[in-house]
């Protein structure tokens, strides 16, 4: 009976239609109100995507990823490198990734890395770059094991690093700011007498492919020395139609993003989402008092100082050495005795 009704409806909707056999005239096709509700009426209902299998079976090996937690390194062997990724995505999520998890799940064919709020250590990340050397974005932010080893094990094994993500708390952002010196360029050799004895390949170092920081919280001293000293490096780059300094932001740079998103776009949201199951919250990026006494502040600054001025102590040294040495030679009756009588030898030597 409703069909019946809605084909009348249609019928007369149509009837009503004016059709114009002349281009010129001002008239012009209209439908009528009810035709275009009964169409959007009778509409078919878009149908969703059905998950694959593959995402299925990810979805319950996540749910009980910590059964096989222990034997992980002898199951991942023969997996793809993508279900890799998407296993080490839902440790993550999951506040599972460490050191072992993410060593056993590690893939050469790697290009992201996300480990951010994990338990991954210098050790873990250490082991991932030897394997993983064509990673272009990582992210370590929030991950408060991981000290300027990790950092300096990054830049040194990962020559195709574009993206770096790190900060986010006050241990990370410590960290960060210590491993500043990582990203400029500086000098292999600084013991040189003088700036034409140098070689080009010592003087470019560092991380040389960085050419995106994502610090959310970055104080204004280490943002104004990344600026003046290693311009190359845009930090905190904000999404534009007209790109960042003529280059196209990546999808990688941009804020309040994560990188393995796309990893388990598929995978039911409920995988991670398991009974008992609380997300760690994430600590101020202010630092505390009771984060670190002021003591080890001071002693911490002083070690770094010294060990940042100790090559100008020793090339000092030196100079102060041969300083001595040359005025020796000039006030010594004795030193020009010596002098003169070993250039006297080297000549009688030569004759014969």
């Amino acid at each position: 009976m409703e069909k019946d009704e809605a084909v009348k409806a249609v019928t007369k909707s149509l009837e009503k239609l004016d059709l114009n056999a002349y281009p010129n005239s001002k008239s012009s096709t209209k439908i009528t109100t009810t035709s275009i509700s009964t169409l959007q009426y009778y509409r078919l209902p878009e149908k969703t995507k059905p998950p694959s299998l593959v995402s299925l079976c990810l979805g319950l090996v996540g749910k009980h990823l910590e059964d096989i937690i222990e034997d992980l390194s002898e199951i991942a062997v023969n997996f793809p490198a993508d279900i890799k990724m998407a296993m080490a995505a839902i440790a993550r999520r999951r506040r599972l990734l460490n050191d072992d998890v993410v060593v056993s799940l590690a893939d050469g064919s790697w290009e992201i890395l996300d480990i951010s709020g994990s338990d991954v250590s210098d050790l873990g990340l250490g082991k991932v770059v030897e394997v993983c050397k064509s990673l272009r974005a990582v992210d370590i932010s929030r991950c408060d094991k991981i000290t300027i080893t990790g950092f300096s094990e990054l830049v040194q094994n990962c020559h195709s690093l574009e993206t770096l993500r790190c900060g986010g708390s006050p241990r990370s952002d410590y960290t960060a700011r210590r491993c500043l010196g990582i990203f400029k360029p500086k000098l292999n050799d600084v013991n040189g007498d003088s700036w034409e004895e140098l070689d080009t390949s010592e003087i470019a170092s560092g991380a040389e492919s960085l050419r995106w920081l994502v610090w959310q919280k970055i104080d204004n001293d280490s943002l104004e020395i990344l600026s003046s000293e290693c311009p190359r490096i845009m930090v905190n780059p904000k999404p534009s139609p007209f790109g960042f300094r003529g280059a196209a932001v990546p999808r990688e740079a941009l804020p309040n993003i994560k990188l393995d998103d796309l990893v388990v776009k598929d995978i039911n949201p409920s995988t991670w989402a398991v009974c008992g199951f609380t997300p760690r919250a994430i600590a101020p990026s202010f630092p505390s008092p009771a984060e670190m006494p002021i003591a080890e502040k001071f002693r911490l600054a002083f070690v770094e100082r010294d060990s940042r001025l100790a090559p100008k102590r020793a090339k000092n040294a030196r100079q102060h050495q041969r300083r001595a040495e040359r005025e020796w030679m000039t006030m010594s009756t004795r030193a020009k005795a010596l002098a003169l009588a070993s250039e006297v030898s080297k000549s009688l030597y030569s004759r014969n």
